[in-house]
Formats: structure tokens, sequence, C-alpha cells
């Protein structure tokens, strides 16, 4: 599966498109995680347990999304993006999504 964050794909032609591909998930960063973060917080620096799991959880999305645009027959995924955002004090959402199509060599 082609991801691009671009409207278009170097070397191939859009032929059909299939509508929104999207991947969601939702962590809660855990009681552990909030003290080491507090602890952390005091003295400025990374908190890496939250970089880890941003960055597990940004390819656990792509996945989803991936899979999604497989459903619909897709080959190709273009105009993908991340938004992220709380959800209560302790949890993060974070999704991935794109346009599905499908794209044929020039």
């Amino acid at each position: 599966m082609l991801v691009v964050t671009t409207e278009k794909i170097e070397g191939y032609k859009i032929v059909e498109v299939k509508g929104p591909a999207y991947g969601l998930i939702v962590r809660s960063r855990g009681l552990g995680g909030d003290i080491m973060a507090g602890l952390k917080g005091l003295v400025g620096g990374e908190i890496k347990q939250y970089t880890a799991m941003l960055e597990d959880s940004r390819k656990e999305a792509m996945d989803r999304m991936i899979k999604n645009a497989h459903s619909m027959d897709a080959n190709a995924i273009v105009m993908m993006r991340y938004d992220s955002g709380e959800i209560g004090q302790n949890m993060s959402e974070i999704v991935a999504y794109g346009t599905a199509v499908v794209v044929e060599k020039l």
C-alpha cells in the first residue's frame, strides 16, 4: 500500500477515488506514567514513556487506516494526515486519515 502526504504520487495516476480511510486508537497513560511525568515535569526533559506510547499509537493508527483502505479495494492513500486529542485527563486519541484511491503506474 502506497501512503503519501501529497495529493499525487509521482509516476502514478489516480484512476479511482474510493473515499476516506481512517484508523483510530485511544490510549490511557496509566497511573505509573502520570507519576513519572509529574516527577519529570519538576526537572524538565523528555518523558520517554509518553514518546514511546505516542509512536506506538501512531503506528497502530496508520496500520488500521491501511486495513480500512484495503477493505475498500484501494492500493494507495493520498493526503495522509494525523490528528490527536485528549479525552478526559489521562487518555489520548490518535487518528490517521487520508483518501483511499486506486492508482496505476504511468
